[in-house]
């Protein structure tokens, strides 16, 4: 069952679990936010045409339902005009149990994007705010158990790993800085599936940084399958790539499979869609 609610211009969508069922689990809340139709005008490398926003609306739909089945209080904020790329809120933002960090965006055109996520963040989390000329995006973040992975690139650098392994050490966390593929994120190459286990590009499957984990090798056809989400003992996986899916279903995992094409045209996968915590 899912209750969709709505107060002050945020919707709410509340998956029906018991109170017994919700301890067993890693995540309990996640922030979305509405694609505007400016995202026609997003950032991307592809040439897969413009989205169709009408499309892109019914998708984000489904993302934020599919969340709230897998026992997530989902909270979806309204687009933020004048940022074309406003849906991908992983990238504003670092959050675990304790702490939010929020991030200087490296793009140009998404420098203040970040700003208009802090409210919501504010009322869950205290926040700690990583400031220029340190560099980082959440897209290249990604955190299994106690342990933050940072993937440098172009948006993120050294000085923001740094910055932020200062914000969350005093909660215990500790912080891997990865020089790896030249890819947009960290978490274009590299997704942690549960079972201790990742997906990795073959660039990737070699890094003594993740030698700890089991890698299930996603190869370039089906690259943009790495960018796979693990919710509570499910992945959520992309529709459209059959041999990644069943690499997946292989290690033992629930899976469930949502069409995010729209996304897709504009270098966004299913972890960038969402603030989990």
């Amino acid at each position: 069952m899912i209750r969709l609610t709505q107060q002050t211009g945020i919707r709410k969508f509340t998956g029906g679990r018991t109170i017994k069922e919700m301890k067993a689990i890693m995540f309990t809340r996640a922030i979305t936010r509405r694609p505007g139709p400016e995202m026609v005008d997003g950032i991307t490398s592809q040439n897969l045409g413009k989205p169709d926003f009408e499309l892109a609306l019914e998708q984000h739909d489904v993302y934020c339902r599919t969340l709230a089945d897998l026992g997530l209080d989902v909270t979806v904020l309204g687009a933020a005009p004048g940022f074309p790329d406003c849906c991908f809120v992983e990238d504003t933002a670092v959050v675990c149990a304790e702490v939010a960090v929020l991030t200087p965006l490296g793009a140009p055109s998404r420098q203040g994007e970040q700003l208009t996520i802090e409210p919501e963040l504010a009322r869950h989390k205290p926040v700690v705010r990583i400031v220029p000329p340190a560099l980082i995006e959440g897209g290249d973040v990604l955190l299994v158990e106690k342990t933050f992975y940072v993937g440098l690139s172009d948006r993120t650098n050294a000085a923001g790993a740094a910055a932020l392994a200062d914000a969350v050490r005093p909660h215990g966390y500790d912080t891997v800085t990865i020089t790896c593929c030249p890819s947009l994120h960290f978490k274009t190459d590299v997704n942690y599936i549960g079972n201790d286990t990742i997906l990795v590009s073959p660039c990737c499957d070699a890094l003594p940084e993740l030698a700890r984990f089991k890698r299930v090798v996603v190869e370039d056809d089906e690259a943009y399958a790495r960018n796979c989400l693990y919710i509570n003992g499910t992945v959520i996986v992309p529709e459209g790539f059959p041999k990644t899916l069943a690499q997946v279903r292989a290690t033992g995992v629930e899976t469930t499979v949502i069409d995010v094409s729209e996304f897709r045209k504009l270098d966004g996968g299913l972890t960038c869609l969402s603030l989990r915590f």
